[in-house]
C-alpha cells in the first residue's frame, strides 16, 4: 500500500487504531485493554465485571496520581470506548442474555502491537528470519512447479542435503545451534504466535462485515423470491469461500489434530527448558489453549451469524405470507360482494387442496460417489474373428417402465428403497433390469448409494434357477426443492 499523503490523511480519520493512538487517555485504554484481553486472553467480559475491575484500576490510579485525574466512572469510560465514533470495545449481547459483553476490537490489538514495537530490545535476532523468507520462497517457487522434472530435481536436492547431513552426524559430527541462535529463534517464535491470537479478532472482525454487507443486500432486494435465495445461498458460501474463510479453516483443522497438539506442547516444554531460554515467554506455555479458545470463538461467530441470516429470511418469508393473505382477503371481499349479484358465477380452480410437506430430517444424507479405477494401460489388440451373435441378442430394458414403477412405490411417501420397489414390481430382464435400476434419469427422485451397507436382491431367472446379486443399499428420495426449504424456514421459526 502506498503510503501518500492523501491516503495517510484519510487513514487517520477512518482507522480506529490511530484515534486510540491520539486519545487523551491512551495511556489508561491500553494498559487496561492489554492487560484484560491481551495478557490474559480474554475473548469476552460481561459487562458488570469489566466495570468492576475497571473501577479497581481507576481507584488505585486516582490514589497514586492523584483524585480528579480520572473523573468519570467506570461504566462512563465503558460507554465511551465501545461508542460507534470510536470502535475500540465491541458491546454486544449474547444470546438468551440481557446483560452487555464486551470484547476487544482488531483496532486495540494494533494499537498494542505497534506500541510493544516502540519499546528497546537488548537482543534482535536476524538470522532466523532470513532462513524463514528463504524458506517462504522455496514453498512458493516449488508449491506451484507443474513441471516434473524441475520438481525432480529439487527433491533430490533437498535428499541429497539430507544424506550429507546423515554422513556428518554418522561421522561424529553435529551441528548445534548457540545460545545466540536459540534466542534469534526464540524471539521469532513468540512474536509469531502473538501476532497469529491477535489476527483472530481481525478475522472475526471481517466476517461479520461480510454478512452485514449480505444482509444489507437482502434487505434491499426488490427482485423475486428465487433469485434473493440463490443470491444468499451464494454470497453465504462466498464467506467460507472466501481467501480469509479457507486460510482458517485450514489453519483450524491443522490445529485440531491430536498429533500437532502433543508435539506442539512437547515442543514448547523442551524449548522452555533450555539453558539459553533465560526468561520464557509466560504466555506461550498457554498459547495453543489460546489459539483454540480464539479459534473457536470465531467458529462460533460464523454460526451465530448463520443463525441471524435464516431468522432474517424467515422475517422476510413472514413478510411476505403477510401480503399473501392481505390479498386472499381481498378477494374473498370481492368474492362475497357479487355472489348475490345475478348473473355472475363465481368459480375458481386450483390444482391440489393441500401442499406436499417434505421434512428436512427426512432427506437422505449425501453420500459420495466412488468412482471406479480404470486400468488402460495393457491393452492389446483383439482377435478379428469372432462370433458377433451376442452383440445382436443385448437385452433392451425400458426406463420409463422402471421410473413408473419407483414413482409407484412411493406414493405419498419421501423415499422408497429399491427392495421395496422389487418387492412390488419384480425383476422381469434380470441382471439388466437391475442394473438399469441404478441409472435412472432424473424425474422428481434422486438415487442415494449407501456404499457401507449391502443388501442381496434375488429373482428368477433363466431355466427357473434363482439368481442372486449383492449390491448397495440403494434408496429413491423424492425431490422438491421449493417444498422443501419453505418448510425447512417454517420449522426452525416455530
Amino acid at each position: 500500500m502506498e503510503l501518500d499523503y492523501d491516503r495517510l490523511v484519510a487513514l487517520r480519520k477512518q482507522s480506529a487504531a490511530w484515534r486510540l493512538l491520539t486519545a487523551n487517555n491512551a495511556a489508561l485504554m491500553l494498559s487496561f485493554l492489554n492487560k484484560v484481553f491481551v495478557e490474559q486472553g480474554a475473548r469476552s467480559v460481561v459487562g458488570a465485571e469489566l466495570a468492576e475491575r475497571l473501577d479497581d484500576e481507576l481507584f488505585a490510579l486516582n490514589e497514586r496520581l492523584g483524585r480528579g485525574t480520572f473523573p468519570q466512572s467506570a461504566k462512563a469510560y465503558l460507554d465511551d470506548w465501545s461508542a460507534p465514533g470510536n470502535g475500540w470495545l465491541r458491546k454486544y449481547y449474547p444470546p438468551d442474555s440481557d446483560e452487555p459483553h464486551y470484547d476487544a476490537t482488531a483496532a486495540v490489538e494494533k494499537a498494542i502491537s505497534w506500541i510493544r514495537s516502540l519499546e528497546e530490545r537488548s537482543f534482535v535476532g536476524t538470522e532466523s528470519r532470513l532462513n524463514t523468507i528463504f524458506d517462504l520462497l522455496r514453498q512458493m517457487t516449488f508449491g506451484t512447479e507443474t513441471d516434473p522434472e524441475v520438481r525432480l530435481a529439487e527433491l533430490t536436492r533437498r535428499r541429497h542435503e539430507i544424506d550429507l547431513e546423515i554422513e556428518r552426524v554418522e561421522a561424529g559430527e553435529v551441528d548445534v545451534l548457540d545460545s545466540a541462535a536459540l534466542r534469534d529463534r526464540y524471539q521469532q517464535v513468540t512474536d509469531t504466535a502473538h501476532g497469529l491470537l491477535a489476527d483472530f479478532r481481525e478475522v472475526e472482525a471481517n466476517f461479520r462485515d461480510l454478512d452485514r454487507d449480505l444482509r444489507s443486500k437482502i434487505a434491499a432486494w426488490d427482485g423475486a423470491k428465487g433469485e434473493l435465495l440463490d443470491e444468499v445461498l451464494g454470497s453465504r458460501e462466498s464467506i467460507a469461500e472466501s481467501d480469509q474463510g479457507r486460510t482458517f479453516q485450514a489453519f483450524y483443522d491443522f490445529l485440531l489434530a491430536p498429533s500437532r497438539q502433543d508435539e506442539l506442547k512437547t515442543l514448547l516444554a523442551e524449548v522452555e527448558a533450555m539453558e539459553a531460554i533465560d526468561e520464557p515467554d509466560p504466555r506461550m506455555r498457554r498459547m495453543p489453549r489460546d489459539w483454540l479458545e480464539a479459534a473457536e470463538r470465531t467458529q462460533a461467530t460464523v454460526r451465530q451469524l448463520s443463525d441471524q441470516l435464516r431468522r432474517f429470511l424467515d422475517d422476510q418469508v413472514r413478510s411476505e405470507d403477510r401480503r399473501v393473505l392481505e390479498l386472499v382477503r381481498a378477494i374473498e371481499a370481492h368474492v362475497l360482494a357479487l355472489r348475490d349479484v345475478p348473473g355472475v358465477d363465481v368459480v375458481a380452480e386450483i390444482e391440489a387442496a393441500a401442499a406436499a410437506i417434505a421434512l428436512p430430517m427426512e432427506r437422505p444424507l449425501y453420500a459420495p460417489l466412488v468412482k471406479t479405477p480404470i486400468d488402460s494401460t495393457d491393452i492389446e489388440a483383439g482377435d478379428e474373428e469372432f462370433a458377433a451373435d451376442a452383440l445382436f441378442e443385448a437385452v433392451y430394458v425400458d426406463p420409463a417402465r422402471l421410473t413408473a414403477a419407483v414413482h409407484d412405490a412411493l406414493g405419498a411417501r419421501t423415499q422408497v428403497s429399491l427392495a421395496e420397489t422389487l418387492r412390488e414390481h419384480p425383476l422381469e430382464q434380470g441382471l439388466a433390469e437391475l442394473v438399469a435400476y441404478f441409472a435412472l434419469p432424473d424425474d422428481g427422485f434422486a438415487t442415494v448409494f449407501d456404499d457401507h451397507r449391502q443388501e442381496e436382491i434375488t429373482w428368477i431367472g433363466e431355466d427357473d434357477v434363482q439368481q442372486v446379486a449383492t449390491v448397495p443399499v440403494v434408496t429413491f428420495a423424492r425431490i422438491n426443492p421449493g417444498i422443501a426449504w419453505a418448510t425447512d424456514q417454517k420449522e426452525e421459526g416455530r
